[in-house]
């Protein structure tokens, strides 16, 4: 068979909708329903880093553990999920082993997304570093839930002989479920996927593809969109997005089932 298309889909936002909380570390505020890599991109030389640890085990911890005295003792990572400009991971995670943040700071935001997001399918936590400020600016959790028609769309377009690929800034851990859930291989899944990396993968696959499309939702995707054959933006989430963003795509959609008509499309022509 030939490798007539690929579809390469991100995560949060566009299989998944998502509840996002973000608590602003200068005065205590909740900040929620926040896209977390807007924050990002509103200010020069801030970084979304993920933080590898289980759930679980931040929630049973005692609340005013040192987040440092955590990753040292747990030997828990830091990853960069996207930046606004060239970051260094190990300055980031610098500043995060320096900061006075507590285990109580990640608590708090996990619970108001697990109170306010139903059927969660995962959650997530991580920081917001400003390498200028060189301090934490702002702690965020998410969790998400598949959209209703995720599945069924992954699963047409599977029938139609799509290879299919996940490009995300998440974890494997939470992107393995996920994959199994969906039906895409798990060698076709990128995690961690910075906003490069996600324009790297789909070059990559044009090389091996006739056609690729990439769907995405945030500014971590816009080159990844740009880069496709065909690029898809999902406002599936509900959220505005910058026009910047929406110029970057080919087609805006407001329903992942969408994406297998433009699949059709590019198989037929």
């Amino acid at each position: 068979m030939e490798n007539k298309l690929a579809v390469v889909f991100d995560s949060a936002g566009t299989l998944l909708h998502m509840y996002r909380v973000a608590r602003d570390i200068s005065d205590g505020a909740m900040l929620e329903d926040i896209e977390s890599t807007m924050l990002v991109a509103g200010r020069k030389g801030r970084a979304l880093v993920v933080l590898h640890a289980d759930m679980e085990m931040i929630l049973e911890a005692q609340p005013h553990r040192l987040i440092s005295d955590f990753m040292e003792k747990e030997h828990v990572e830091l990853d960069v999920s996207c930046s606004n400009g060239e970051v260094s991971p190990s300055e980031i995670s610098k500043i995060v082993q320096q900061s006075d943040l507590v285990l109580g700071d990640v608590q708090e935001v996990f619970c108001r997304v697990k109170t306010r997001c139903p059927n969660i399918f995962y959650l997530a936590c991580g920081f917001i570093v400003d390498v200028v400020e060189q301090s934490v600016t702002y702690v965020v959790s998410t969790g998400g839930r598949l959209y209703p028609e995720s599945k069924d769309t992954l699963q047409a377009l599977h029938q139609r002989g799509a290879g299919l690929y996940i490009a995300s800034g998440d974890s494997m851990k939470n992107l393995s479920r996920l994959s199994r859930c969906i039906g895409v291989p798990i060698d076709g899944v990128f995690d961690i996927a910075s906003t490069f990396d996600k324009e790297r993968i789909v070059k990559d696959l044009k090389k091996q593809y006739d056609k690729v499309i990439m769907v995405g939702d945030g500014m971590n995707d816009m080159l990844a969109l740009r880069s496709a054959d065909i690029g898809i933006l999902t406002v599936q989430q509900g959220d505005s997005r910058p026009s910047r963003l929406q110029e970057s795509a080919d087609v805006v959609v407001g329903n992942i089932s969408e994406v297998v008509r433009f699949a059709d499309e590019a198989i037929s022509s």
